[in-house]
């Protein structure tokens, strides 16, 4: 509890006329004889009336407070929170709230005064901002509760416990920001096209035609039916994805507000999107990392919700990269031949241990490793070139560029696919990459 600004008023007002007194007492003015209980009276009246008012502030209730927090929210996505407030005051009140959000969460609006009128609930709102993934908690709200009187303001911490969860950027996976891949999806004629034949996934029931084999026929179907009723398969033409990704020191560059390993799960999920509604099944591992994480491959929607589950919390280390315990990792679970995608950023001194891992991965699946390129690598290629300064920066950005050039040509002339992308543009080229493979039936 503080005094409020009207308090500190009066006191200065009083202060004020006790220091007026004196110069006049010190100049030998004629003075009332009853300046002095004037004034000692308005000092006392003032004391009994601050502590009045606080002892009726320490018995005033506080309001119930109640957050409208979302549970699961977006990295770099503005959200709304939403504060119910009930009280029982039955006199108009001007209160100013502030909600604690924990460290990792940027905020605006907040503080905020708000009008309470006698016998209405109101309600107040003040936007969220993510900025890193993860679990988090809200422990506590603070008001500034004014007095009856007005002469003193109380700060109250009202527990208000709630959670929620910060995954990578999943709102474009629903919202109409969609519809364009959607689109292009269509213009590029991306289709799953079975192929009817001799099989092993069941399709449909059918009548019996000419030139089927006898073991198509359906005998519970023929009986009910009274007619012969084939069984009809389709070739299987799903694939399976396996996401890698780097969760090493070299992926903790920042580009924007975003890091290159959040980049990276944005595009992986991106993919997965598109990929699950071609039919495909996706599955993820990690490498370099604290909290290692694997998800077998699987069809179906619900396989996003998984993957969003399983890299909420997920983050970098300061690891160095083991290609070939990653390479191991993936042959030892993963036994179907699959498309994996390294998600990495290749470094000019990765070679000899980056190859072997590739082959071995190679021999038994379709690789492509997606290599995260920084931005400032292609500034300083493009920016002018006026001061020895620059030309040492210019100079080693290119001599580092072309080493990267280099070990990718090795990659590319031992039959591994290789992805040169910046963060930001990593998305667009991934689900190119994979519709155009798609689309040639070369997975």
């Amino acid at each position: 509890m503080k005094p409020s600004r009207l308090l500190i008023l009066w006191i200065a007002a009083l202060l004020a006329l006790a220091i007026a007194l004196g110069g006049l007492k010190a100049l030998d003015m004629p003075l009332p004889a009853s300046s002095d209980a004037i004034a000692w009276g308005l000092l006392l009246a003032l004391a009994l009336l601050a502590l009045l008012d606080a002892v009726l502030l320490v018995r005033l209730p506080s309001p119930q407070l109640q957050r409208q927090l979302p549970g699961s929210l977006a990295l770099g996505r503005t959200s709304e929170v939403r504060i119910d407030v009930h009280h029982p005051y039955k006199r108009p009140l001007r209160l100013s709230f502030f909600d604690h959000v924990p460290d990792g969460l940027g905020f605006e609006h907040l503080p905020q005064s708000i009008d309470l009128e006698p016998g209405q609930d109101c309600q107040l709102g003040y936007r969220l901002r993510p900025l890193r993934r993860g679990a988090f908690t809200f422990a506590r709200s603070e008001i500034s509760l004014p007095s009856p009187l007005g002469l003193w303001v109380a700060r109250r911490y009202l527990v208000l416990a709630d959670t929620t969860r910060v995954y990578p950027d999943f709102a474009r996976l629903y919202n109409a920001q969609l519809l364009a891949v959607d689109n292009w999806l269509n213009q590029l004629g991306v289709r799953q096209q079975p192929r009817r034949g001799q099989g092993l996934e069941f399709h449909q029931l059918r009548e019996f035609r000419e030139g089927d084999s006898l073991r198509q026929i359906d005998w519970k179907a023929t009986a009910r039916q009274r007619v012969p009723i084939a069984r009809e398969y389709q070739e299987e033409r799903d694939q399976q994805i396996m996401f890698l990704i780097d969760c090493g020191r070299r992926m903790r560059s920042q580009d924007g507000e975003l890091s290159h390993f959040d980049h990276a799960l944005n595009a992986c999920l991106l993919l997965s999107y598109i990929a699950l509604r071609q039919g495909d099944a996706v599955g993820l591992a990690t490498f370099a990392s604290d909290q290692p994480r694997y998800l077998a491959p699987a069809k179906g929607q619900s396989q996003l919700k998984a993957l969003l589950n399983a890299v909420h919390d997920l983050d970098s280390c300061p690891r160095a990269a083991d290609f070939n315990a990653a390479a191991s990792q993936v042959l030892m679970r993963q036994k179907r031949r699959a498309l994996v995608i390294l998600v990495t950023n290749l470094r000019d001194d990765d070679d000899d241990e980056l190859l072997s891992a590739a082959r071995r991965i190679g021999r038994q699946h379709r690789l492509l490793i997606a290599s995260l390129r920084e931005e400032v690598l292609d500034s300083l290629r493009q920016a002018p070139v006026q001061t020895a300064q620059e030309a040492l920066a210019y100079c080693g950005a290119i001599d580092y560029l072309n080493a990267r050039d280099a070990l990718h040509e090795r990659l590319e002339a031992q039959g591994i696919a290789v992805l040169d992308s910046r963060a930001t543009e990593l998305e667009g080229g991934l689900v190119s990459r994979y519709l155009g493979w798609k689309k040639a039936a070369t997975l």
